[in-house]
């Protein structure tokens, strides 16, 4: 695996998704559960601030924010996290996701190619993966899965 390359698809997919959504359709809801495209950029923005946090931590700095609620067991992750992006408009949400995808690939590319392949790097994912593995399931599948939501959702626009 690369992590870089895997982290830039996976991005890929993102952008290419989003392009074909109208803009008057971005805060339609059921798109994923309840969630509207709006609020999966929510979602997928707060995801893409916890790889920051990771990445951080992986280079020896102390844990963010957004990996401290993520670690944390009375917070419900996800419902605070799209939750206090709900008065951003969708170009916020996107220039948050863009700003930090640029973010976490600068610290990707800091990481040493050994660091990333290291097992047990994150003892907290569990000690049979490195960060690569991380990377690819939890950022770059979890893109991929919501995406597939939103290429359905216009699918179903295409229909009506």
């Amino acid at each position: 695996m690369n992590a870089e390359d895997v982290h830039k698809y996976g991005n890929l997919t993102v952008q290419r998704a989003l392009e074909n959504v109208p803009a008057g359709q971005w805060d339609t809801p059921n798109v994923c559960g309840w969630w509207s495209v709006r609020e999966i950029m929510a979602h997928l923005a707060s995801f893409e601030r916890l790889l920051e946090d990771v990445l951080t931590t992986v280079l020896g700095g102390a844990p963010g924010p957004t990996m401290l609620r993520m670690s944390d067991p009375d917070v419900d992750f996800n419902e605070v996290e799209v939750a206090s992006r709900n008065a951003h408009s969708r170009q916020q949400v996107m220039a948050e996701y863009n700003e930090t995808h640029m973010r976490t690939a600068a610290l990707i590319a800091r990481v040493p190619l050994e660091t990333r392949r290291q097992i047990g790097v994150l003892p907290w994912y569990g000690p049979e993966y490195d960060l690569e593995d991380y990377i690819t399931y939890s950022n770059y599948g979890h893109k991929r899965e919501h995406m597939s939501q939103v290429n359905v959702f216009l699918d179903t626009l295409k229909m009506e």
